[in-house]
């Protein structure tokens, strides 16, 4: 199931190649001018999706010094509204775009709706290596120091084992 990324290329999540991946899912970013759904600050977890990309982009070297090969983030939104997203944060790696939710459904991931959407992503990181899930951190809270906690987490378990879900089709 590849993905279309902001960065021109597509992304199969399950051929991301050696090393581990950090994919962090978030529900939707918010664009200058325009309004989220009506009561989005209310939805737990709804809140906090672009001081979570900027955690990301700010800690993306310690990402990377902790054994992350590669960072994405991801949601239903479209991949033009996405990059826009990429560009206006100055994020140094892709969003990756799923609007039919096939990731999601490989995985049985949650999800939400929200005034206007009928489905969005909630809010979860998965580490990924050589295909298969070996950590998701779900619920993500706060947003705006997640990726200090991936950081942590990478560090602490240099050598992962089998994780529990299934390999990425």
């Amino acid at each position: 199931m590849p993905l279309r990324a902001t960065d021109g290329s597509s992304i199969t999540v399950s051929q991301l190649g050696a090393g581990r991946s950090i994919v962090y899912l978030y529900p939707m970013t918010g664009q200058p001018g325009h309004d989220l759904p009506t009561g989005w600050d209310d939805i737990p977890g709804a809140r906090g999706c672009t001081p979570e990309a900027c955690s990301f982009r700010d800690h993306l070297q310690e990402l990377r010094d902790a054994g992350a090969e590669r960072v994405f983030g991801l949601s239903s939104q479209t991949t033009d509204y996405q990059a826009e997203v990429a560009e206006r944060l100055h994020l140094p790696f892709p969003l990756l775009s799923d609007p039919d939710f096939a990731l999601g459904d490989a995985l049985r991931l949650p999800t939400f709706s929200a005034e206007g959407h009928q489905r969005l992503y909630s809010r979860l990181t998965l580490v990924i290596r050589d295909g298969k899930v070996k950590h998701a951190f779900y619920p993500v809270f706060p947003p705006n120091t997640h990726a200090e906690q991936v950081v942590s987490w990478l560090r602490d378990n240099t050598a992962v084992g089998n994780g529990a879900w299934p390999r990425l089709k």
